[in-house]
This record gives structure tokens, C-alpha cells and sequence, in this order.
């Protein structure tokens, strides 16, 4: 029978140091976490995986169902920190876990297996850390303890999708585009480890409101920003102008890629201004308007979008 997760009791069932790394950790009696992750653990340092964490529960289930039963203690698996009642499983990438005054903030998910570096491995042939742990980095230091109670802040990855068309904001017509980029972004994020939150406006192609949509995404922390339409030479195209005077830093490649590879079959597709910026920590991809170009756009978009996110936080490569 499997060992289920008790959402009204999370706790801290073990804290586990080694001075080595590649080595099972100990359990001790207290920790005291500074920036750099526990004093005295191997792992701590100035890097992206300073406190690691593992519930008690898949560790049981581990046991259970592919160790043969063999007993595993917290530790074992190299995780600092043991807990019960916490399904790491529903975890995403900059989530937040508060365990007093201790902040910790999520930057990977599972780890590569050091097969035969790895004892557990060595003996089961298999390893539960991979699948089921988490790392993360120190947003605030404190002093923890066994039986101490720990919390999930889940963190939404905020995507806003603004439309600007003249015609679609007078009602003429219905926004395609805009909703064409939502279906694409919630089919690529659906299966992936991370919780999304979207939302959409249609305005006219106005610079001034267009502005004063964009300073709305960055007070809020938005994290991605789709604009659609006004990417061309018209004299009403100017999104491209808008998103480059508001950016801090501009990403040329993307759009210089994108163009070549559609240009080639449609030269027409070269006439496209599109760009791809950063403000903040908010990355603003500025498409053509037309269903079939944000298609191919978002598309290619989205190979490196999630790198991206992760490089703005400080854990990219």
C-alpha cells in the first residue's frame, strides 16, 4: 500500500548534513541556514542547488514498491532536509517553501542519477531522488529543527497575451490571434512543472495605451508578455517601437532566426519588425498579427522560452 501525503500535518521529520559531497548525510539535531545554504553541508555554496528536500513518504513508497522493502533513513538520499505531508511532485520551479523564518525558494526539479557513483543506485538499481526531490535556493536564512512546519507558496508563471488591432477593438471583427497564442502556450506548459496564470486584452494600435499596458505587466511581475499585431510598416504598426523604448535589454536572435526561416519561403515575411526584450524580469515577444504567423512565431518561441525564464532568475547557464 502506498504512503499517502497529509496535507494538514507538513513537517520537518529530519535535517541531513554531510561534509562530503557524493555521500549519504547525516541527521542532526538543528540547522542554521545563511545565504549560502546549511552551515557545514557539503552543498552549500554560491550556486542554484544550495538545500535539497525529499518527503519521507516517497522515500516509503520507494521502499515499498522498488526496493523490495529494504528500509531507507532520512539522509540516505543526500537530501538535507526530510518532511512529511508535502507532495514534492506538485511542486514548480520559483515556488516557495517558508519553514519558520527560513524562505526557500524552488530552482530544479529532480536531479541526474550518478549510477554507479551512487550507492543506492549500485545496490536497487534504481534511485527515488531523480524523480522525486527538489532543490532550492535561500531567500531567507533562520535556524530550523525537527518538527518544524513546513509550507508550499505555490508561484504562477504570469503570461499576459495583448491584441492590438483597430479593427478587432471596434468590434469589426473577432481577435484570432490572441486566442491562438493561448492554445498554443497551454498545450506546451500542460505536462510541464510549472503553474500558469494567463490573461488577455485587445486594444487598438495606440502607442500611448499600449505603454501604459506593458508598465501594468512589469508593476504586476509579469513574466511573459505575447503582443500581436502592429509589427509591420504601416503608419499605425508600432508595437515594436513601444516594447523597444520601455526594454532594459533586446534578444535579437530569436527574431532574426524566425525571419529567415519563414523569409525563405515568404519574402513578404521579412517586412515583419517583430522583436523579442526584456524589462525587469519580464520577458516581452512582439509578434505579427495574422493566425498563421503567431503560430509559427509561438512556435519557435517556445524552444527556448523556458531557458529564458530561468536565466532571468539568476539559474539559467
Amino acid at each position: 500500500m502506498n504512503c499517502t501525503f497529509d496535507k494538514e500535518n507538513r513537517y520537518v521529520v529530519s535535517i541531513n548534513i554531510s561534509r562530503e559531497k557524493g555521500t549519504s548525510k547525516t541527521p542532526v539535531e538543528y540547522a542554521v541556514i545563511n545565504e549560502l545554504g546549511i552551515e557545514g553541508d557539503a552543498h552549500s555554496g554560491c550556486w542554484h542547488r544550495q538545500v535539497s528536500m525529499l518527503a519521507l513518504e516517497d522515500i516509503n513508497n520507494f521502499s515499498l514498491l522498488d526496493a523490495g522493502g529494504r528500509k531507507f533513513l532520512p539522509g540516505e538520499f543526500a537530501e538535507n532536509i526530510t518532511t512529511s505531508g508535502i507532495d514534492f511532485t506538485k511542486a514548480a520551479i520559483l515556488d516557495k517553501f517558508k519553514i519558520g523564518d527560513v524562505e526557500l525558494e524552488v530552482s530544479q526539479i529532480g536531479k541526474t542519477c550518478h549510477g554507479d557513483e551512487c550507492a543506492i543506485f549500485v545496490e536497487v538499481g534504481k534511485c527515488v531522488m531523480p524523480k522525486s526531490g527538489i532543490f532550492t535556493r535561500v531567500i531567507t536564512g533562520g535556524r530550523i529543527k525537527a518538527n518544524d512546519k513546513i509550507e508550499r507558496y505555490p508561484r504562477p508563471l504570469k503570461i499576459k497575451i495583448i491584441t492590438l488591432s483597430d479593427r478587432a477593438f471596434k468590434g469589426e471583427y473577432g481577435d484570432l490571434s490572441g486566442p491562438k497564442i493561448k492554445e498554443i502556450l497551454e498545450e506546451f506548459f500542460r505536462n510541464k512543472r510549472w503553474h500558469t496564470e494567463f490573461a488577455c486584452s485587445l486594444l487598438p494600435d495606440s502607442s500611448e495605451m499600449l505603454t501604459d499596458e506593458l508598465n501594468k505587466c512589469f508593476l504586476e511581475n509579469t513574466d511573459i508578455v505575447f503582443t500581436t499585431g502592429g509589427t509591420g510598416i504601416g503608419p499605425r504598426d508600432i508595437s515594436p517601437d513601444v516594447v523597444l523604448k520601455l526594454a532594459d535589454k533586446t534578444i535579437p536572435g530569436i527574431m532574426e532566426n524566425i525571419r529567415l526561416k519563414f523569409g525563405e519561403i515568404i519574402p513578404s515575411a521579412l517586412l515583419s519588425r517583430s522583436v523579442a526584450a526584456v524589462k525587469n524580469q519580464t520577458i516581452i515577444y512582439c509578434l505579427p498579427g495574422s493566425v498563421k504567423a503567431v503560430t509559427e512565431y509561438t512556435t519557435e518561441i517556445l524552444k527556448t522560452v523556458e531557458h529564458s525564464i530561468l536565466m532571468l532568475h539568476g539559474l539559467g547557464h
